[in-house]
C-alpha cells in the first residue's frame, strides 16, 4: 500500500467518525438550541425577504462608508454555496446513505440557518477596517474574543487556506470538460487556474460582480428543469417521500446494485453534505459577508437564512429528480456526477453538453468564492507574503489533485471542513450572548 493510499484510508476513518457522532450532534443540537431560544427565528424570517432587501438597499444608499453592496454579497455567498456540491455531492449522500439522507439534509439545513446567522453576525460585529477602504472579518476575528488567544484564529486561517482551494469541484469540472469536448486536460486545467487567479486577485468586489451576473440565470434555469422533471413524475412523489422518511430512521436494504445503508449512514451523509454545500459553521460566508456596507450585523446576517434556503432547495431538487425517475437504484453503474444528467436527459436533449457547461458555471463560482476567502486568510497570516504564497500553493494544489479520484478529493474538503466547523461552533457557543436575533 502506498503512502498516499494509506493517507486517504486514515482520512476516511476520521471523516466517518466525525460526521457520524461529533458533526451530526453539533449541528443538530446547536440548531435546536438557537431555534428554541429565538422562538424559531429562521421560520419567522423567511417571510421577510422583501423587507430585508428593502432595508439593506436603503441603508446601503445612505451609507458613505466603504464595503460592498449587501445584495451583491448575497450572490457572492450563493455563488460559494450553490455549486457541484448541490448536484454531485448530495448525490453521493444519496448513493451511500440512501433516500433518508435527504431528510437529514433538511434537518441540518434548517438547524444550520441560525448557526450561519450567528457566525455572520459575529463576523460583522468584530470586523476591522482595512487599507482598501473595506473591511476584514470572519472567524479569525471573532475567535480572538472567544478564546482570548491568537493561536486558534491562526489555526482556523490555515484550515480555511486549505479549504479555500476547492479541489473537489475543480476535479469534476476539468474531467467533465475534457471528456465531453475532447479537450486536452492540461489545457483545461491551465485555463481554469488562470481564471481563478485573476478573479481572486480582484478580491471580494470582483467576486461579487461575477456571481451577480452568473448566479441568477443559472439558478432559475436549473431549478426550472428540475421542477419540470418532478412534475412529470408527480404520481410517484408520495411513495418517494414515504421512502425518504422511512429510510431516514431505519436505513435502506440493498436493492439491485445499491449498497444497503443504515440510519447512521443516512444521517452522517445527509448532515455532512448539507454542511459542505451550505457552508454551515465553516466560516467562508462570515468572511465574505463581513465586507458589507451595512452597519447592521443582524440585517446582513438575515441574508444567510435566505441563501441557505436557496441552497437546500437546489439540493432537494437534485436528489428528487434522481429519486422520482428511479435512477438511484436502477442504474448503479453511474458515477455520482452522472445521475442528475441522466435523470434530466430523460426529458431534455443534449444533456451531456448542457451539463458540462452547467458544471463549469456552477463549480466555477464556488471555486472563485472559496479561493478568494483563502486569499484573505493568507493575508491575515502574513500581510506581506501571504497572498503571493497562496497563489503558488493554490496553483500547485489544483494541478496536483486534478489527477485524483474525486471521492478521495472530497475527503480533504470534508475533514478540513469538519475541523473548521468544530472550532467555529465552540467559538459561537462562547460568544452566544453577543448575538442579537432581531
Amino acid at each position: 500500500m502506498s503512502y498516499i493510499e494509506s493517507f486517504f484510508i486514515h482520512l476516511q476513518i476520521i471523516d466517518s467518525f466525525f460526521w457520524s457522532y461529533i458533526g451530526f450532534s453539533l449541528v443538530v443540537l446547536l440548531g435546536i438550541y438557537f431555534s428554541i431560544k429565538t422562538n424559531f427565528y429562521q421560520f419567522r424570517t423567511i417571510g421577510k425577504l422583501k423587507q430585508t432587501i428593502q432595508e439593506l438597499h436603503h441603508e446601503s444608499k445612505q451609507s458613505s462608508d466603504g464595503g460592498v453592496h449587501p445584495l451583491r454579497l448575497y450572490f457572492a455567498s450563493v455563488g460559494g454555496m450553490v455549486g457541484l456540491g448541490n448536484v454531485v455531492g448530495v448525490i453521493t449522500a444519496l448513493v451511500i446513505g440512501g433516500p433518508g439522507a435527504l431528510f437529514w439534509l433538511w434537518i441540518a439545513s434548517f438547524s444550520g440557518m441560525l448557526i450561519k446567522y450567528a457566525e455572520i453576525y459575529l463576523g460583522i460585529h468584530f470586523r476591522t477596517p482595512n487599507a482598501q477602504g473595506s473591511y476584514d472579518g470572519g472567524p479569525m476575528y471573532y475567535l480572538r474574543h472567544a478564546f482570548k488567544t491568537s493561536l486558534i484564529p491562526i489555526v482556523v486561517a490555515v484550515l480555511l487556506c486549505v479549504y479555500g482551494v476547492e479541489v473537489y469541484q475543480f476535479v469534476i469540472i476539468t474531467d467533465t470538460l475534457s471528456n465531453t469536448f475532447a479537450l486536452p486536460k492540461i489545457a483545461v486545467i491551465a485555463t481554469l487556474v488562470s481564471l481563478t487567479l485573476y478573479t481572486a486577485i480582484g478580491g471580494v468586489n470582483r467576486l461579487a460582480s461575477i456571481c451577480t451576473v452568473l448566479m441568477p440565470a443559472f439558478m432559475i434555469f436549473y431549478m426550472g428543469m428540475c421542477f419540470w422533471v418532478i412534475a412529470c413524475h408527480i404520481d410517484v412523489i408520495p411513495d418517494v417521500l414515504f421512502t425518504v422518511f422511512k429510510s431516514a430512521f431505519s436505513g435502506h436494504a440493498a436493492l439491485g446494485g445499491f449498497a444497503g445503508s443504515t440510519f447512521m449512514l443516512a444521517a452522517q451523509n445527509g448532515v455532512a453534505r448539507a454542511v459542505y454545500s451550505g457552508d454551515i459553521g465553516i466560516g467562508y460566508d462570515a468572511t465574505i459577508q463581513s465586507e458589507t456596507k451595512s452597519q447592521s450585523p443582524e440585517k446582513q446576517a438575515r441574508l444567510a437564512i435566505f441563501s441557505l434556503l436557496t441552497d437546500s432547495i437546489i439540493c432537494t431538487l437534485s436528489i428528487m429528480v434522481v429519486l422520482v425517475t428511479g435512477l438511484w437504484h436502477k442504474t448503479p453503474s453511474l458515477l455520482a456526477s452522472e445521475y442528475v444528467a441522466a435523470a434530466l436527459g430523460l426529458h431534455f436533449p443534449y444533456m451531456p453538453v448542457f451539463m458540462a457547461i452547467f458544471f463549469f458555471l456552477a463549480g466555477f463560482t464556488t471555486i472563485l468564492a472559496f479561493f478568494t476567502v483563502g486569499m484573505k486568510c493568507a493575508k491575515f497570516l502574513s500581510h506581506r507574503w501571504g497572498e503571493r504564497l497562496y497563489l503558488v500553493y493554490g496553483t500547485c494544489s489544483f494541478v496536483f489533485f486534478s489527477f485524483f479520484d474525486p471521492t478521495k478529493v472530497m475527503l480533504i474538503m470534508s475533514v478540513s471542513g469538519g475541523l473548521l466547523m468544530l472550532i467555529n461552533i465552540i467559538g459561537i457557543v462562547k460568544l452566544r450572548d453577543k448575538i442579537d436575533f432581531k
